[in-house]
């Protein structure tokens, strides 16, 4: 029996370790959340590392050049982008909002968890980002983020946060209808078209077509906010903070693919990242351009052999430097927000990836960085070199 996209992407969506092996491994059944995962009433995202206070804000980016693939009615292509960028530490009046309350009760109601944990909690839960902060001076990389397929672009907040902190500019990027909801600034919410398309799909030959899609689609999406960022008319007013010459792409899940879509679709983005994603475009046996690549997964779903197997393919076609990096313990949630905000609410660990929100932040902020200085900054990263006495989850994978 084909088993249906949905189950697989959602069905784990907050629990503590939020286990997902893998996109093509079947979604084994969590606990039963109870009435006391509620008892958190003030979440808080990890403070960021990096020595830069952090600014956000939010752009509405449309592309007139292109049809909305998933509901054509709709018009031209919408997508929704938070920058955060490096800020001085003076400046801001309020901190960044993490999520709408109506996205965040769309999220939970995909879950099961709509009756037990209130919306409005977690669409307030406190970021480390100010609106409206000064940019710091200079010139600092620019790294794209695409967050899993059905998953909203806020719960890769930390790891963006983290990221400006250290010196670089995030865009995460909504992909329109392929999130459990995104809104827009006229009170648009818009839901998961992308999802049905792939539910309803007959086989599962046509499922992973339609995936292939959202992966090559998301790449000229990418694209499209590449331009808009540092093109001759910029959409950000703070653009000019952008090195042009340092630009890297990094997704969760379908958003790792679509990373690696990108690359194979524009030589402007210099280096990848896929965390826990299925290459549902194939890397060809040409490479990608002889740039680097790490791919970041659980240690139960993305190991040598496992049965995604798009990461052996890929790894074998992968033509420059690479790392195969899997986490020990891990849920395929672990790269993202949704641990800490679990573990806060007091959602029930999945005894097969107890991971816990700490190690699952610290090695996800770590391992990326250290990825990005070496290839963006030409600042050579032990971490990268082998295991860690520090990070013992830490497998490096040499098929």
């Amino acid at each position: 029996m084909t088993m249906r996209l949905r189950s697989r992407t959602t069905v784990a969506f907050l629990s503590a370790t939020l286990l997902l092996a893998a996109p093509v491994a079947t979604a084994q059944a969590l606990p039963a959340p109870t009435a006391s995962a509620s008892a958190a009433t003030t979440l808080e995202l990890p403070r960021p590392t990096g020595p830069y206070a952090v600014g956000a804000e939010v752009l509405h980016l449309t592309d007139h050049e292109r049809t909305d693939p998933w509901v054509p009615e709709a018009g031209d292509r919408e997508l929704m982008v938070s920058v955060h960028y490096p800020a001085r530490v003076a400046g801001g009046s309020t901190a960044a909002p993490y999520m709408s309350t109506e996205e965040a009760r769309l999220m939970l109601a995909e879950r099961g968890l709509d009756g037990i944990v209130p919306a409005s909690v977690v669409s307030a839960t406190s970021t480390h980002a100010r609106t409206d902060a000064p940019a710091a001076r200079g010139r600092f990389p620019l790294v794209l983020l695409s967050p899993g397929f059905g998953t909203p672009r806020a719960t890769l907040t930390s790891l963006a946060e983290d990221l400006a902190s250290r010196g670089y500019v995030v865009a995460s990027v909504d992909h329109a209808y392929e999130s459990t909801g995104t809104s827009f600034p006229d009170g648009r919410v818009l839901t998961c078209a992308a999802c049905d398309a792939a539910e309803a799909a007959p086989d599962e030959e046509a499922e992973r077509e339609v995936l292939r899609t959202v992966s090559t689609g998301r790449a000229a999406d990418l694209s499209f906010v590449l331009d808009r960022l540092t093109g001759a008319r910029p959409a950000w007013k703070n653009s000019r903070m952008i090195d042009r010459r340092r630009v890297a792409v990094a997704g969760h899940s379908i958003g790792g693919s679509a990373a690696a879509s990108a690359m194979l679709a524009d030589p402007r983005f210099d280096a990848g990242v896929n965390m826990d994603g299925t290459f549902f475009e194939p890397v060809p046996h040409s490479g990608i351009g002889n740039r680097p690549f790490l791919m970041l997964g659980t240690d139960a779903g993305h190991h040598p052999g496992s049965l995604d197997g798009s990461w052996d393919k890929g790894w074998r076609h992968l033509d420059g430097w690479k790392r195969w990096l899997t986490v020990k313990d891990s849920g395929h949630f672990t790269f993202t927000d949704l641990p800490e905000l679990a573990e806060q609410l007091g959602l029930p660990v999945d005894p097969e990836a107890p991971l816990s929100a700490d190690r699952s932040t610290r090695i996800t902020r770590d391992y990326v960085a250290a990825f990005l200085d070496q290839h963006l900054s030409d600042r050579p990263q032990p971490l990268l070199d082998g295991p860690t006495p520090g990070n013992p989850e830490v497998v490096f994978q040499r098929p």
